[in-house]
């Protein structure tokens, strides 16, 4: 058994590899990519799909190709070679498009089902080692993802090839993510479990306090009675409101703490001589993530929530933990 260091090198070793083979593959992207994302728009924006095949590791990597895409809101389906010529071949409809993935590009399976995919799709991009294989040269859009280096010692296993492949394919999806204007709420609509549907998908107003359970005060309110109405509901602000219900401000704790250092009868003071007159605000309809920066970044407690330009509620840090944001 070798000892550590020697091991640590060892997976060093394949790492340096696999880097320096994608940082060639980074290079050789060409007006080829280009032409490839151009037509992948063509087909999402023409009501078709994306048929992704392969054999073996590649079929492997592509079914992971296929899941990024269709989280990106890229319609993808994996179609297997064997299985194609078996009867799946109703999978593809007129018009798709095809990824073909095969590093050698003379896989028999692959060169039994192109003909047949041929005569269906509108269109077949291929990632292939070989620019000269048959899959390459039937190809329209043939992509190289040749390496000099496999990671394997034996130079058997495929590694630093399929990692281009993958690495490819995550390319393809993200600057077509990118070109079709996919935004974070689109994202957060195809993933609606979990704490990432979570996280994107609720607003503002799902988390702020709001009626009796925020302090709403006027100008002229004392200190002392906003300091209870901040208790009464347990917040560490107090919203204070202009007659006509416009924002003039905020009252915090630390601003009562700070009034008092330098004056001890601040109680009887009106809370306008003390509160914050320029505050930070968001819109109702914001994501609740927004909220998170604001108060990361300028190191506060509390936001105030706007509908528009009337007051409508309060987001207190203390909330945050109760919907798992904080």
């Amino acid at each position: 058994m070798s000892d550590s260091s020697l091991l640590v090198e060892k997976g060093q070793r394949v790492f340096n590899i696999e880097i320096s083979q994608l940082q060639q593959l980074s290079r050789r992207l060409d007006d080829r990519f280009a032409q490839a994302i151009s037509a992948l728009v063509e087909t999402l924006n023409t009501q078709r799909k994306i048929v992704v095949i392969g054999v073996g590791k590649s079929e492997n990597i592509g079914k992971k190709i296929v899941a990024t895409f269709n989280s990106t809101g890229a319609t993808a389906v994996n179609l297997s070679c064997q299985n194609a010529l078996h009867g799946d071949l109703g999978l593809l409809s007129t018009d798709d498009l095809i990824i073909a993935l095969s590093y050698s590009g003379e896989t028999q399976e692959m060169m039994s089902l192109l003909p047949h995919v041929k005569k269906r799709a509108a269109k077949i991009i291929s990632l292939t080692g070989n620019p000269n294989s048959s899959l390459a040269r039937h190809s329209d859009i043939a992509l190289d993802i040749g390496v000099d280096d496999e990671a394997c010692p034996l130079g058997l296993a495929p590694t630093s090839s399929s990692t281009n492949m993958l690495v490819l394919g995550d390319a393809l999806a993200m600057v077509l993510l990118e070109e079709r204007g996919f935004r974070e709420e689109d994202f957060a609509e195809l993933h609606p479990s979990g704490n990432l549907g979570k996280y994107l998908l609720t607003r503002v107003s799902d988390i702020m306090r709001k009626g009796e359970n925020f302090a709403l005060i006027s100008p002229e309110t004392t200190v002392q009675e906003s300091v209870l109405a901040m208790l009464a509901c347990r917040a560490g602000a107090a919203v204070v409101a202009n007659p006509d219900q416009s924002l003039a401000g905020i009252f915090t704790h630390g601003d009562f703490v700070r009034g008092y250092q330098y004056n001890r009868e601040i109680g009887d003071t009106q809370v306008s001589q003390h509160m914050s007159t320029n505050p930070i605000t968001v819109q109702a309809d914001d994501l609740a993530a927004n909220v998170i920066k604001i108060i990361r970044e300028n190191q506060i407690d509390d936001v105030i929530v706007l509908d528009g330009d009337t007051i409508v509620g309060l987001v207190d840090i203390q909330d945050l933990s109760r919907f798992d944001f904080a």
